[in-house]
């Protein structure tokens, strides 16, 4: 055990320390508050850039699901604008099975009501028979479905406190109305979804008006003012609110008096757009445990500097040794310090257990966007088309049903290997693997984006051999492949005067597939294939197809590329090994 004197004898005493050992101690203590708040600032602006940005994605995921729900509810008046029974119903004001026809229906789509209306504003049909008879012809729904040939939408406050939101479209014949259909969208549900995720979230209009709100006070609102709801703070409230601006950077909202993060996105709707707000819990647990283990460095260091000092002070007070009581009671001041860097070293253990549990959290919350990314599509796809077939049938139409109820079994298929698909970002597979010809992949993915292609009216020209073109892989992934690049090929050319998209796929040394359009290029080559990054404007888009589609061709023992040629636009390449030279190495 190390002799030291005692500290309370006036020569080792505090008095004592020479002066330079009492400027190396005060310049510790300078060092370490400054270093302290210098970090509580970086990593308070860090950790929160980290939080805003996964409220983000959450904003981007909340308004892709609203988009669905909508685009989902949208196709029904048309579709049953052009039912030739309602047609029917309506011209010969028969409506015996109109309303258990309209329920059915009702609970294929999952839309909160169906309304048939006559050319005189009655409702003669409906999914709720309590509303059989009223009479609508007020109403701005049936005013607006009459002037207009197409499909309107409209935002209505309940006398609940809530808003209806409604697709609506006249039942023609030639030129003369027959009626109007009215189709209630159920967005209600998402508010309780929200919920759980975020302190609250709110959906404003074009004019600003909270429509859906996880907080009901907030409804028919703007944000300014919805904020402005708040008890009053106690003094206690308000000088723990003060305490906290001293250690952090203000926040940008109180919520039920809590300091939380502001969020927005746009949704691709009318104006809409999706507001969140997040406390900073979080982020003060990440920013306290790194300004622990800073505290406890420059601890450690001013115990060594104090052990230098008192070895020096031990030196001068040699003629003190013989005081055995005072070098006992020293010992034990050392067995206390020894016991106190045990306890600071299982603080660390815990810190860092902390940290490891935070980074897994992180890992599940790309995963998850990931899942809900790649999904999403065929999932909407094939509501659109179980919708689409239903009424098929109703309408006798039994071979173009069938070939709806086909799309669907491939979307089926696709759906659940997507689940493997996803862990090529990861770990190499190839358990499915089998010859498979290049061409017919290229035709089953351009077969599943067609109505994308339809709509945004880009001219597709695709150049490929008379001969097969077979490699070794995987179909269903490499049609995930052709799906990404033509899906980014087509929102590049969306401001094009002409927008042209040219697939070709060639064959020599290796299997070769190019994609060019004439759209803007690419921006940043260099991070192109990095996870989250994306050129798409904010909730359209997470940057995970270009990231995943190069892992799905490397797992392929191919390569993917992309550059800008000098004629303009993108241009990728995907090369793969044929199949004919992997058998003729094998021989």
């Amino acid at each position: 055990m190390v002799k030291l004197p005692d500290l309370d004898t006036p020569r080792a005493s505090i008095l004592g320390i020479p002066l330079w050992g009492r400027v190396v101690v005060g310049a510790l203590v300078a060092v370490a508050l400054v270093s302290a708040w210098l970090l509580n600032a970086f990593l308070s602006e860090s950790f929160t850039e980290t939080t805003r940005n996964r409220a983000e994605l959450r904003l981007v995921l909340y308004s892709g699901n609203i988009q669905s729900e909508l685009q989902r509810n949208s196709v029904v008046p048309l579709l049953l604008a052009r039912d030739p029974e309602l047609i029917s119903a309506l011209r010969e004001e028969v409506f015996a099975t109109t309303s258990q026809r309209l329920i059915d229906l009702q609970s294929e789509i999952g839309a909160a009501s169906i309304e048939l209306l006559d050319r005189s504003g009655r409702v003669v049909a409906a999914t709720d028979r309590v509303h059989l008879g009223k009479d609508r012809s007020a109403e701005a729904a049936f005013v607006e479905a009459r002037r207009s040939n197409d499909t309107g939408f409209l935002v209505q406050e309940l006398e609940s406190g809530g808003f209806g939101f409604s697709f609506t479209r006249s039942v023609r014949q030639g030129n003369q109305l027959l009626g109007v259909v009215t189709v209630a969208a159920d967005l209600s549900k998402f508010e309780r979804s929200w919920a759980g995720f975020a302190d609250a979230v709110a959906l404003t209009d074009s004019s600003g008006r909270i429509i859906l709100a996880t907080e009901p006070r907030w409804r028919g609102r703007s944000i300014e003012d919805a904020l402005a709801l708040r008890d009053a703070p106690s003094a206690i409230a308000r000088a723990l609110r003060v305490t906290a601006d001293w250690a952090q950077a203000p926040p940008d909202a109180f919520v039920r008096g809590e300091a939380v993060l502001r969020s927005e996105v746009r949704v691709p709707f009318r104006g809409w757009r999706l507001v969140s707000f997040t406390r900073y819990d979080s982020v003060r647990e990440s920013v306290n445990a790194a300004l622990a283990l800073l505290l406890t460095g420059f601890a450690l260091l001013l115990a060594f500097v104090f052990y230098i000092l008192s070895r020096r002070a031990y030196s001068q007070s040699a003629a003190f040794q013989a005081e055995s009581r005072d070098l006992r009671a020293l010992n034990i001041r050392l067995q206390r310090e020894i016991a106190a860097r045990l306890r600071m070293q299982k603080d660390l253990a815990v810190a860092e257990q902390t940290l490891a549990q935070s980074s897994k959290l992180a890992s599940l919350g790309e995963m998850s966007a990931s899942v809900s990314h790649e999904l999403n599509q065929p999932l909407a796809a094939m509501k659109t088309y179980l919708a689409g077939a239903r009424l098929l049938l109703r309408a006798k139409r039994s071979e173009e049903a069938l070939a709806s109820f086909q799309r669907i079994d491939d979307l089926i298929d696709r759906m659940g290997t997507i689940a493997r698909t996803l862990k090529s970002f990861a770990r190499k597979g190839g358990e499915a693997f089998a010859p498979i010809d290049l061409r017919h992949c290229l035709a089953d993915a351009l077969t599943m984006i067609e109505p994308l292609l339809r709509e945004s009216r880009v001219l597709v020209v695709r150049t490929v051999p008379p001969e097969p073109v077979i490699v070794m892989g995987d179909s269903v992934r490499i049609e995930q492949v052709i799906l990404n690049l033509v899906t980014n090929a087509v929102h590049a050319t969306a401001q094009a005067r002409s927008p042209q998209i040219d697939i070709i796929i060639s064959e020599g040394e290796t299997a070769k597939l190019t994609v060019r359009d004439n759209g803007t290029g690419i921006s940043d080559i260099d991070n192109l294939f990095e996870p989250f990054f994306t050129t798409k404007p904010a909730g359209e888009g997470v940057g995970l197809g270009l990231a995943i589609s190069s892992g799905i061709v490397k797992d392929h023992g191919g390569r993917l590329t992309g550059l800008n040629p000098p004629e303009g636009g993108a241009l990728f390449e995907v090369e793969l090994p044929r199949y004919a030279m992997q058998q003729d190495a094998a021989e």
